[in-house]
Formats: structure tokens, sequence, C-alpha cells
């Protein structure tokens, strides 16, 4: 794994005091008020190939960047690693890790299952993930390894069971930090995964909670001596989350525990209603990006710009975990790329959340390859987008369509058709950021009423990866009326090429229906999901669980053409009948 190298700071100084000679006195004093032992310079505000400051702790979060998830594996909840389905792991795995541009991955271990008398971690198990890390380690890999699932399995518990839990968590710590007291520099220790308190008074509670286990955790492996005294030690915030008072509470743990060597941690998995799909969010709009702003410069300016370094622990959408359709695939690019750039401009290391639907644990073969390409391409630069890539043709009425480009600072060079370069003028007209895609080619690529993708269309930039256009040909779906049951009830559907967006649901009276009843539009897969194969849309037992028996509830179904289509389900105990209209 290659490290960075950077602008002596030798050089540096003499750089600026050549530049402040050159300005004059007022420049030559420097700033008047610099705050933070940065003094207000950061790697992530420096000059491209100059770094303004630099501490060990910085150096080696910052040769973290990109990192892994090694999820539910050792973290699973079971007999052993194999629990929730993933293989057995492998050292190959961190050899192709380490091939696909990885420079660290985290690796999450639920330790509490495997605690007996005295808290003591079963010999076999502290032996596997020593094994592990020491494959990660060899393999060139900087590990990150922590205690779980623990967060919500016992030491959640900690506001009625202070004492006993604060006894088992140091426990374990004085275990772990023994096995690997002697690990190389490379290994970093991550307190606790999503801390949180069960019937906590509220959050002045649970900070002070989470600060008596961070604490304890930081005394512990400091005391273990060897490697631990000056290893990089990982604190997370309250649920590992990224509100501003989150953050405040960690940083007055900072200040108490004034080391150098200490890191912050965060996760982030979007802007909710986006990131699994429910009341319309079905798109990555101004909303769900300036979450993502607003997350990432509130850690920079409570963090970085202080000189604390911090690893995005997990990174993705909520919705992956059920599967990954679950967010339409150009609105989830526009989001990993747009993650990217915020998080390489802000100087915050990520660490991508895989529970093994994205990297096949022995296949070593991505599920979605244009989507790891898109990650990728995010580490370093950035890419054009658009504000679609979906287009949708009816044959019989082609006519021209315009999308939206988003060139996020590069310059349109062109649009594909394979290898083949369109012509201006004629296939496409640019005007600005509009786009338009001509009505002759529409025709000539899906005039022909063939339903589904009949092309793909690139976009080209000047820089990072193009933008895909599916050229579909679709018409009008078709439902047809149904009957079954609470558990196995799904509308008859002939999509004709179009895709299901979302669903809403009210009752006859205009109020919302089922789950999150705070709105009409239901979450993706959890209550409602399309089986484009099977030619049907599936409502899901969660939804008929909080309908109103006998009560008449009115469906619109989205699409992502823009038709819409009613169909009206009524249940009576476990029956179900549905009708179009």
């Amino acid at each position: 794994m290659k490290r960075p190298v950077w602008t002596t700071l030798t050089a540096l100084t003499a750089g600026l005091a050549v530049a402040a000679s050159l300005a004059g006195p007022a420049a030559a004093a420097g700033p008047a008020a610099a705050s933070g032992p940065v003094a207000g310079f950061t790697t992530a505000s420096a000059p491209a190939g100059v770094r303004l400051h630099s501490t060990p702790a910085e150096d080696m979060v910052e040769a973290m960047q990109p990192g892994w998830n090694l999820g539910n594996s050792l973290d699973a909840l079971g007999t052993d690693e194999t629990a929730w389905g993933n293989p057995r792991i492998t050292r190959e795995l961190f050899d192709e890790l380490e091939d696909e541009g990885f420079n660290s991955v985290r690796i999450p271990v639920t330790w509490g299952q495997y605690q007996g008398a005295d808290h003591v971690v079963d010999p076999a198990v502290m032996d596997r993930v020593e094994e592990v890390v020491g494959w990660a380690l060899e393999e060139d890999l900087i590990v990150l390894l922590n205690v779980h699932h623990d967060s919500w399995m016992w030491t959640n518990q900690m506001p009625t069971r202070h004492d006993e839990v604060l006894s088992q968590f140091t426990s374990l710590w004085e275990q772990v930090a023994e096995r690997f007291r002697d690990h190389p520099d490379e290994l970093l220790l991550e307190s606790i995964n999503e801390p949180q308190f069960a019937g906590a008074s509220g959050d002045a509670q649970s900070y002070a909670l989470l600060h008596e286990l961070n604490v304890a955790f930081h005394e512990t492996v400091r005391a273990s001596g060897g490697g631990n005294a000056d290893r990089l030690l990982v604190l997370p915030t309250l649920h590992t989350n990224a509100d501003q008072g989150r953050l405040d509470a960690l940083t007055a743990t900072f200040d108490q525990l004034a080391d150098p060597n200490l890191v912050a941690t965060v996760h982030y998995y979007g802007y909710w209603p986006f990131s699994v799909n429910v009341a319309g969010g079905t798109r990555f709009d101004e909303t769900a990006k300036q979450d993502v702003t607003g997350t990432f410069t509130r850690v920079h300016d409570t963090f970085v710009a202080r000189g604390i370094p911090v690893i995005l622990g997990e990174y993705g959408l909520l919705g992956f975990d059920r599967h990954t359709g679950t967010i339409e695939q150009g609105e989830k690019l526009k989001f990993f790329e747009y993650v990217g750039y915020q998080a390489r401009t802000t100087g915050i290391t990520t660490m991508l959340w895989d529970n093994g639907q994205h990297f096949g644990r022995t296949t070593f073969e991505w599920s979605d390859p244009t989507l790891i390409d898109q990650i990728r391409s995010s580490w370093s630069t950035r890419s054009g987008t658009a504000s679609t890539d979906l287009v949708f043709v009816r044959a019989g009425e082609v006519t021209a369509q315009t999308v939206t480009l988003e060139t996020n600072g590069t310059r349109f060079r062109g649009l594909y058709l394979g290898t083949k370069a369109l012509r201006a003028g004629r296939d496409y007209t640019l005007a600005g950021d509009a786009l338009t895609l001509s009505a002759p080619l529409l025709q000539r690529l899906a005039g022909d009423g063939q339903h589904g993708t009949q092309a793909v269309l690139q976009a080209r930039f000047s820089r990072g990866l193009p933008w895909r256009f599916e050229i579909i040909g679709a018409d009008t779906p078709v439902l047809q009326d149904a009957a079954g049951t609470t558990s196995d009830f799904a509308v008859p559907t002939a999509f004709h090429g179009d895709r299901l967006a979302t669903m809403e649901a009210r009752y006859l009276d205009g109020s919302n229906a089922g789950p999150h009843g705070w709105t009409s539009f239901k979450e993706f897969d959890v209550t409602f999901a399309p089986d484009t194969a099977a030619g049907r849309i599936l409502l899901r037992p969660a939804f008929f669980a909080e309908v109103t028996d006998g009560a008449p509830v009115v469906l619109t179904f989205h699409f992502w053409s823009g038709e819409t289509l009613q169909y009206t389900v009524v249940r009576n105990g476990t029956a179900v009948t549905g009708t179009v209209g």
C-alpha cells in the first residue's frame, strides 16, 4: 500500500516566510486569532500537493483513505462468523481488497456473546479475531478493530445496570488490549459502535454515560502499555451521529483527555427519507444534498479544523440493508458521488459499510460495478451527473426530451452511443445545462414499440465518469383486480417497460393509511415492492398490519415515467380484495 508523500514542513515554512516578507509586516505577523492546535490550517484547505499541518494521528488516518467494513461476519450474532450468511473470512479477501484500492479495513466484532464467567472472552474467539486482524495487517491494510453490537445488547443497559456494564466493558477492553498490545501502529482500536442508552433521561445523561465508557476505554488501553501506550484510539459520538450536540459532547471528552493520539468517528447514511425511500424521498434532491453538506461541514468545523482527525466509520444508504434496488440507480450514484466529494474536500476518511451486499466474499466481484466505479472515482475527482438517468419513450408519440446536466465543475464533452459520438444539432442540442435529445434520435433508438431498455447513451465530461442514460421503450402500465390475504397479496401488473418509483396510501377521507402515518408515501420494499419479472406489485404484511379493517384504501402508484395509477384495496380480517381505480 502506498503512503502519501508530503512537502516537508521546513520547505513550507520557508515558502510562507518569503510570501509573508513580500506581503509586508501585517501578513508576516500571521492570523490574529487562530484557535485550536491547527491554527486555522488543515490538510483539506491546503493547496494541492502542500500539507500545512501534520500530526502522526492525521497522517495515519489520511493513509487509511479509502476504507471498507467487514460487516456481518465477526459481528454476527449466533454460533460463529457465518451466522448471518457470510462465509468464513479468508486471507485472500484482504489481498483482493488491497488490490481493489482500499487502504484500510474496519473489523466489527460482537464480543459479549462470547464472554463467560467473570467476563472472560472465549479464547478460541480471541484467537480467531487475532488471526483475521493479522491477515489484514500482513496484506498492508490499516485495521480498525471495535466493539460492535454489544452497544445495543448490553452496554445500552448502563442507565439501570451502571456498575455491572462498566465492569464488563472494562474487563473486555483489558483482554483485547492485552492481546493486541504488541501489534503494529497500523492497528487502531474503536471503543464502541453506535453507542446508545435505553431508558436514559435525555441527552445529558447519555452524554455523561458515553463519556464514562470512552474514558474507561482510554484509560484501560493506555494502561496496558506496549504499543497501546500511544496507539490511535477512536472515540464515537452518541449514536455515532453528527448532529452538533453530539459533536460538542465528544469534543468535551477530547478536551479532558488531552491525548494527541485520539480520533473521532461518526457514521453517515444520508437524509433518512431518501436513504430508505419513504415519504416521497425518491430523488437525491436539494434537501438530501444539503443534508450531506451540513453533516460534513459540521464534522470538519468541529474536529478536522482543530487538528482532530475523523473517520467516517460507516457510510452508505439504509435501504441497502434490504437490497440495493431500494433507491433508483441514478439517484444513488449522485449520492455517492457527492458524499465522496464532501469527504475528500473536508479531509474525512471514509469506510464503506458492506454486510456482504457489495463485494463478494468468495467471488471477489462487485455486485454493482457501476456503483463501485462511482465510489472509487469520487475518491479523487468529481464526475458530471444529470437530473435523471431514465428516458422513457412511448411508441407513436415520440417527442424530444430534455434533461438537466449537473456538471459539478466539469465540462460536457459530448454524447455517445457506445463508441460512436452523436452529432450536436442533429441528435441533441445543449443550451446551458439543458441537454435535449431529439425526436429523430429517440425514434431511431426506441420508437418501434418494444418495451424495456433499448439503448444506453453516455454523456462524457472533461473528467470523472460518464453519465449513463437508459433509453426505455414504455407504455402506460395496466393493473388488474385481485384477491388474496394480508400475508400474500399482489396487484397483477403489466409494467410495459415502466418502473415503479413509490406508492401512496390514503383512506377515502384523504387521511394517510398504513405505516408511517405522518406521510401518504409508504416505505419502499417494507410495505410494497415491484416484482417486474412476475408481473406484480407486492403489498407486504407490514402494510396491512396498520390498515383499518373494512376501510377502503386508495393506493396511488407513481412510476418513473411520470405515470400515476390508482388502485383500491380493502382488508377484511385476513382477506384482501383489490380493484382497479
